[in-house]
This record gives C-alpha cells, structure tokens and sequence, in this order.
C-alpha cells in the first residue's frame, strides 16, 4: 500500500467538521450550555493543557528512552524539570476546567486504594471490574 491509497482510504472516516465542532463547542461556553453541574470551562486552556501535557511527557520520556536504550547518562536535573513542566500543566488543566488539584489527587488516591486494597497486584490489575476506569 501507498501513502496516497493510505490517506484516501483512512480518510473516508474523518467528516472533515473537527473546526465546525470545534467553534460550536467555544459558542456553546460562551453563551454558558454548560449544563447545570458544569463550572465555567476555559477551553483555550484545556487544549493549552492537553497539548502542553503530551509535549512535556514526551520530554520526559526521551530523556528516559536515551538513558535506557541510548545508553546515555540519566540527567536527573533535566528529568526533573520536565516532571514540574508536567505538574504546571496539570494545575493548568485543573483551572481551566475550575477543578481542584487537591480533589483531583484524592480522587485518584481514593480510586487506587479501592482497585489496590492491599497494594498494587498484577491480577487485579489485569482483571479490572467492570466500570473501573
């Protein structure tokens, strides 16, 4: 197969409205169709976030891919950097949807404790119960 004949048929799933979607949705916050139990969203920083947060994982994640299979040095100092650019877009995402950080964490704390009671183990992890997300 080609790279043309790839695309053409790849793209007979893509309706071409990922724009039309796109400037619906910022309409829709800015005249408040939120529903009632939505805080107000800052969609430009949601997107800001999400992106910012892929780019800076995969920061991190070369860093540890050249240390692991470049055989490079581990730079700690720049690993660390990279986790607190992870850490900055999450609190980014958390206020752009009007979220608490705090909450997210217990969240996730409170989730784990429930999946993992007496810490992590591989069954459970790969027998998960139905709705656990």
């Amino acid at each position: 197969m080609q790279g043309a004949e790839y695309q053409a048929l790849a793209m007979r799933t893509n309706d071409k409205k990922s724009t039309d979607r796109l400037l619906d949705k910022i309409n829709d916050l800015k005249i408040g169709n939120r529903g009632e139990d939505t805080p107000e969203i800052e969609l430009g920083g949601v997107l800001n976030a999400a992106l910012g947060l892929s780019g800076e994982v995969g920061e991190f994640n070369d860093i540890i891919k050249k240390w692991i299979f470049h055989e490079k040095q581990l730079d700690i100092d720049h690993a660390k950097k990279e986790a607190g650019d992870i850490c900055w877009y999450l609190a980014m995402l958390c206020e752009s949807f009007g979220w608490s950080l705090d909450e997210i964490m217990q969240i996730n704390i409170d989730k784990l404790k429930a999946r993992y009671p007496e810490g992590f183990d591989t069954y459970k992890a790969n027998h998960r119960q139905a709705g656990d997300v």
